[in-house]
């Protein structure tokens, strides 16, 4: 397996700063939510995950747990797994335990720290399996060299992460994976499903405020990495369900006038203007199946949890 080139300090400084600068410059203004997570981004999102409001992680835990087997017939023998965004070990150690013969592991993570403790935690529970983090942007997937291994490759993407991305974004995404994984390659995708606005709501703004403290370090870390000069105070954070494009958005809210600066570049914030931060699309189960089919994939299988809130999707190339 290749390890492909990672993201230097200097590197991440520099794309940060430019996609910062262009989502600000934007009308509205917008960021992508890979910037989210450096470690401390990280850290959050882990205490999200196992708050009484965010069903996602838990609800796709004990789906992969229960149709592990199902999955493991479904995929064969003898593949290497290749995990997109992984952020933690759980998830692939549950798929990993239920394949038959897994050949290989590789995390690609942004977070360089992330990718090092995933990888890690493989590699412990897993003794002697070929295990490889990787810091690298795994929505830049054309600018890294694919993960080289004698078996076919299983990529792995859960987490409903693919919603995070505009439809067309999102096809281009899962085009660009086939492409990675190669010839006979497969994909196992979680896709969060529609369902009533107030648990879309609440798991995106919960009590705690803990989603709160993961949308407003955005700011801290351009504070910090770029000397943005954001007034923390002068931001709150927002959650709302858009209907009509079926997703749910994550917005920092101005509360008053403020200003930041980065490279050299100055944003106004009017009272009211926000900065979109995240969008979390989701999709019937006809929906995933269209969308795979327009990144040149189809659905070999999909299986949902008893609610219907949940889907993991098998795609062939």
């Amino acid at each position: 397996m290749n390890k492909s080139v990672p993201l230097g300090a200097d590197l991440s400084r520099a794309l940060f700063a430019a996609d910062l600068v262009e989502g600000l410059s934007a009308a509205p203004k917008a960021t992508p939510p890979k910037w989210f997570y450096d470690a401390e981004g990280s850290r959050l999102f882990g205490e999200i995950t196992r708050l009484p409001e965010y069903y996602p992680t838990r609800t796709e835990t004990a789906l992969l747990r229960r149709i592990g087997p199902e999955i493991a017939r479904a995929v064969g023998p003898d593949r290497s797994v290749v995990e997109f965004g992984s952020g933690s070990a759980d998830k692939a150690a549950l798929l990993l335990a239920a394949l038959n013969r897994p050949a290989g592991y590789v995390c690609v993570e942004i977070d360089p720290g992330a990718a090092r403790a995933t990888a890690a935690e493989v590699a412990r529970r897993f003794p002697g399996l070929p295990t490889r983090g990787v810091a690298g942007d795994f929505t830049n997937l054309k600018a890294q060299p694919a993960a080289a291994h004698a078996t076919h490759r299983l990529g792995f993407f859960p987490g409903s992460t693919i919603g995070n991305f505009d439809p067309p974004e999102a096809a281009t995404l899962l085009s660009d994976m086939r492409e990675h994984l190669g010839r006979g390659a497969q994909l196992l995708l979680g896709v969060d499903l529609v369902k009533d606005a107030a648990t879309l709501e609440a798991a995106y703004d919960d009590a705690a405020g803990v989603t709160a403290a993961f949308n407003l370090n955005l700011l801290v870390r351009a504070n910090r990495e770029l000397g943005a000069g954001f007034d923390l105070d002068a931001f709150a954070h927002e959650a709302r369900w858009n209907a009509e494009a079926s997703r749910i958005e994550m917005h920092l809210r101005a509360l008053q006038p403020t200003s930041a600066t980065i490279d050299g570049e100055s944003f106004r914030f009017a009272p009211g203007e926000t900065i979109h931060t995240e969008s979390s699309y989701k999709y019937t189960p006809e929906g995933v199946a269209a969308l795979a089919e327009r990144g040149g994939w189809r659905t070999k299988q999909l299986w949902t949890d008893p609610k219907g809130w949940f889907a993991l999707a098998l795609l062939g190339a």
